[in-house]
């Protein structure tokens, strides 16, 4: 079973740094988790990941139940085995990916009828058949299914989905405690309840009265399309009231600014060519990167950048050969990784709020700073405009999601 020990706390915000031992070894919280779908983590071995320190990742129970199916990962002795993955893994129930990716997905009390992508053929996703299909993967930290809508839903849509999610998770629950592997898988619950605050209490309320089944919680439904002003406040507003005692588990967030303030994002935009640095992503197929020599981040410790592989070449090779993807892959995630390290540091030396302005002041002080995150941040006692230099004293506001990109449609090749 799952073990959970804080180990230290932020003096002035809500931050905190944990331990949660597994039957995989141990993960140190906060933590990046990258996605391996379907058993692959794009661009990189099962070995090369671990070498990049990273003891958590995330496989799918839709994507896995579909191919290679049950039967395949019961012979091959679990996910673990199939993939050849020695550390802690977490699979997705695929509550999310049958609205993301199905158009022929029709949801009942019973569960979720879509057709298979590979045969057209109508299939049935019930509670008890992704908890199933999740004990045949063998991951240390399974999701309960739960009735999904866009972020952007509204309407009586939302409450029955919230609804439904709780009856659904007492069908896992039983499920999971029926089959013996409680004992040895944690089941996660996932609050519902879209942008409204009363149906996301609603949910909370009644997930943790089932707390003595779950050892973890996940908070769901969002980073669909919302505004961030909005999306940072429901997040709030589910940590305020989770049991301090659990694990928490915020989904498919991936940004930054929104990891301070499980997610394809590192990966993804590697195959785009863009590495994420202190200082904001850098889109490498700009031609700007064309005749520069340098790493993408000379004091970054991953194997691309400590090779010297230069921006120069990853710019011509990007539009042609994965390597280039591999390599700006790599570095991505350790730049994950590093960022939550360093968060994790400052919250053991009780200088987190220090650390945010230093970080803001770094990544976003030549564009302005987003909005919500000053005002996100404030809520928690730091106040990201306090003490910022002369030099930055006419820092400017911006408001939306403040996302950095280097965008120039015209300057790609």
């Amino acid at each position: 079973m799952l073990s959970f020990e804080i180990i230290a706390k932020c003096s002035t915000t809500r931050a905190r740094v944990s331990k949660m031992v597994l039957s995989h070894g141990t993960t140190v919280l906060p933590a990046f988790m990258p996605v391996a779908t379907q058993a692959a983590l794009k661009g990189l071995t099962p070995l090369q990941v671990e070498q990049l320190g990273i003891s958590l990742i995330l496989n799918n129970t839709y994507h896995l139940g579909l191919r290679p199916g049950i039967e395949i990962l019961e012979q091959a002795g679990g996910a673990h085995a199939f993939q050849g993955w020695r550390k802690n893994l977490l699979t997705d129930s695929g509550g999310f990916q049958l609205v993301s990716l199905s158009s022929f997905t029709e949801i009942t009390e019973k569960g979720a009828l879509f057709a298979s992508p590979f045969t057209g053929e109508p299939t049935m996703l019930t509670p008890e058949e992704s908890i199933r299909i999740q004990h045949a993967i063998g991951a240390d930290i399974i999701m309960q299914l739960d009735d999904v809508v866009s972020s952007l839903t509204t309407g009586p849509r939302v409450k029955e989905s919230m609804q439904r999610s709780v009856r659904w998770l007492d069908r896992c629950i039983a499920y999971h405690k029926a089959s013996g592997n409680d004992k040895t898988q944690n089941l996660f619950a996932i609050i519902q309840g879209g942008l409204d605050a009363n149906l996301r209490k609603e949910c909370l309320t009644e997930m943790v009265k089932r707390k003595d089944d779950i050892p973890g919680f996940a908070i769901g439904g969002l980073s669909g399309g919302e505004e961030k002003d909005i999306f940072w406040k429901m997040i709030k507003l589910c940590t305020d009231d989770l049991p301090e005692d659990r694990p928490r588990y915020s989904m498919g967030i991936g940004f930054a600014e929104d990891l301070l303030a499980d997610c394809v994002f590192p990966t993804r935009t590697a195959r785009f060519g863009v590495a994420l640095t202190f200082n904001g992503p850098l889109n490498l197929r700009l031609s700007k990167h064309s005749t520069d020599f340098r790493p993408i981040d000379d004091g970054c410790p991953c194997p691309t950048c400590t090779n010297g592989t230069s921006r120069a070449l990853l710019h011509s090779l990007i539009t042609h050969e994965t390597v280039a993807a591999h390599a700006i892959t790599q570095h991505n995630l350790v730049f994950q990784a590093r960022l939550v390290g360093q968060a994790r540091d400052a919250i053991m030396e009780d200088r987190y709020p220090q650390y945010l302005k230093n970080f803001f002041q770094e990544y976003f002080g030549t564009i302005g700073y987003p909005r919500w995150c000053i005002e996100a941040l404030r809520t928690v006692g730091v106040d990201l405009l306090e003490d910022v230099s002369t030099s930055q004293a006419q820092i400017k506001i911006v408001e939306g999601d403040g996302a950095k990109w280097e965008y120039s449609e015209a300057n790609i090749r």
